[in-house]
């Protein structure tokens, strides 16, 4: 009877636990969201998702703060919140740039799929390929002529090897068929770029607005399916020839693994009011990013092809993990 008795006691103790994690899950939030952003204040997916994250506390009624935590190429931010309590008051701002950690390390102190469930997708927006003014180029044809003319002499910047950036950049070469020297910054790559110092760089729109409005950069392409409404003259790989080299950044809230249903539901639907704004419209189409609406499964099934999509193409590219 003793082992009888003390089997109720588990089960009662389990039962226990899991009516307050539902009463917890009703209640949310009763105190302010934390949402991480793994790179720095002003970044394509820091300045997304402020936009966005912003909209969301207001209509929640809560303070919804970003905190910006980079370092070691986001693995801070994302490892902070893997080990964080799955109960809807720690997330992150997930982008594109979670594949750098695959394509990067053989080990990670998480794991992109099994320790995140992704909540919702804020947006997506193009690459775009920019050279300096003093390379003379014009046109993709004339980089990829000059590339040819004279293999490995050109370069181009990134934010770090298996950054998004890198990965564009990665994906344009293969297609083009040129050979040309990589020259990964932490900071910075865009300003060598200006100075003509490096050749080319392929970065999101939402990072190159500023720069690209000073005159200083020649606007190539984009690489998206289609014409960035902010750049209505500037044609896409596709039809400068390239179109297996489409490429584009997204930005996105995600939620440790096991964090309640209900509370990824509501947060996925405080995601879809907040895009609907007209004032978060007007602010993410100044940006160049263009909301898109999919359920939490849709983002979910996005997110996996994604993280394959770059790690076939880091294989693809001969990019192997640094430890």
């Amino acid at each position: 009877m003793v082992w009888v008795n003390a089997l109720r006691g588990v089960a009662t103790t389990a039962l226990l636990v899991t009516a307050i994690a539902a009463s917890d899950a009703q209640q949310w939030p009763t105190r302010p969201i934390r949402v991480v952003s793994p790179f720095p204040a002003g970044s394509a997916s820091d300045v997304t998702s402020r936009v966005v994250v912003d909209q969301m506390s207001h209509l929640l009624g809560r303070p919804m703060v970003i905190e910006n935590r980079p370092g070691a190429g986001g693995r801070l931010g994302f490892g902070e919140v893997a080990r964080a309590e799955p109960d809807g008051y720690t997330l992150v701002t997930s982008s594109s740039s979670m594949a750098s950690g695959l394509v990067l390390h053989k080990s990670l102190p998480y794991h992109p799929v099994h320790d995140f469930i992704p909540v919702a997708l804020f947006g997506i927006q193009p690459n775009v390929l920019v050279a300096s003014t003093q390379s003379g180029f014009k046109t993709i044809a004339d980089l990829v002529s000059a590339a040819k003319a004279k293999p490995e002499t050109l370069t181009f910047a990134s934010a770090g090897i298996g950054s998004t950036s890198h990965m564009a950049a990665e994906r344009f070469r293969l297609a083009a068929n040129i050979e040309v020297r990589h020259v990964p910054f932490r900071q910075g790559g865009l300003t060598e770029v200006m100075a003509g110092r490096i050749d080319y760089y392929f970065l999101p729109l939402a990072a190159a607005v500023s720069a690209i409005a000073t005159g200083k950069l020649a606007v190539l392409a984009v690489s998206a399916r289609r014409r960035a409404a902010l750049l209505p003259s500037v044609p896409t790989l596709a039809e400068a020839g390239y179109p297996n080299a489409e490429s584009s950044f997204w930005v996105g809230l995600s939620a440790p693994a096991k964090t309640p249903q209900e509370i990824v539901d509501r947060l996925h639907g405080l995601v879809e009011e907040a895009l609907q704004t007209p004032a978060v419209k007007e602010n993410l189409e100044r940006v160049g990013v263009e909301p898109e609406l999919m359920s939490v499964a849709q983002f979910g099934k996005f997110f996996n092809e994604d993280l394959a999509a770059t790690v076939q193409l880091a294989s693809d590219a001969h990019i192997e993990p640094s430890d």
